[in-house]
């Protein structure tokens, strides 16, 4: 039942990357960069500028928030979004946190990239982005998920968001999507969380993450149903 669930879900994935680009990488799988070089971002209600696979910072705060706040008081805490492309998770901690943080979001497409700063920097006419607290920070950068180290150094994260990537990635095979996994948790500081956002059935994804994070504890949570359907957060938790 959940490889028929993920099999729908791709497809359905599919389809919408084709209705956005609709030209020869129709077909393309999700893992290829200059496919989502050509996916133009289309505005999603209250997050103009943004577009959101699964769902948005709305949904998603409640989870985020209180993991924010259970970061060590010394320093604002540091969050990474692993293939950001122009979803709204960054732009939402940014603008909506009311605790500092520093936000970090990388994908391989330097459309998404250069769309993003441009969103944040009041590019095009817009009005520049305005931080939830004074001391926050939001940089996107052009990076591969399968190699952080240009951009991140072992450990430097409170934080690290997945929201699809894995999923994209997996389409290639799993190899890819292990060492996506194995990038993340490097990344994480001591005590700091990994969260995948899918809804790939868990029977499927637990059995990956525990193999692919031995070590870590290894969680899920539900979340939604949005627009009738039900999410899940997995949640993988570095040892202090």
């Amino acid at each position: 039942m959940a490889a028929l669930r993920r099999t729908l879900h791709l497809a359905s994935l599919a389809a919408g990357v084709r209705r956005a680009v609709a030209g020869s990488l129709a077909g393309s799988c999700l893992a290829y960069r200059r496919l989502w070089d050509k996916l133009p971002a289309q505005p999603r209600q209250g997050s103009a500028g943004t577009f959101d696979w699964f769902f948005g910072y709305e949904e998603a705060q409640g989870l985020l928030l209180p993991l924010l706040q259970e970061a060590p008081a010394a320093c604002p805490p540091r969050v990474l979004d692993v293939g950001c492309g122009t979803s709204s998770l960054c732009t939402g901690l940014y603008t909506k946190c009311p605790h500092p943080v520093g936000v970090l979001g990388v994908d391989f497409s330097p459309v998404a990239v250069a769309h993003m700063n441009s969103l944040l920097e009041g590019g095009q006419g817009q009005t520049p982005l305005c931080p939830g607290h004074p001391a926050s920070r939001l940089h996107f950068m052009q990076a591969n998920a399968l190699n952080l180290q240009p951009v991140a150094s072992s450990g430097s994260f409170h934080l690290v968001l997945d929201k699809g990537t894995w999923d994209a990635l997996a389409q290639a095979g799993l190899p890819g999507a292990y060492q996506l996994l194995s990038e993340c948790l490097r990344v994480l500081s001591p005590g700091g969380t990994l969260i995948q956002f899918s809804d790939e059935d868990p029977d499927v994804r637990l059995p990956c993450l525990e193999q692919g994070s031995q070590g870590c504890t290894v969680s899920v949570q539900e979340l939604g149903p949005f627009g009738g359907i039900t999410y899940f957060a997995y949640l993988v938790q570095s040892s202090n």
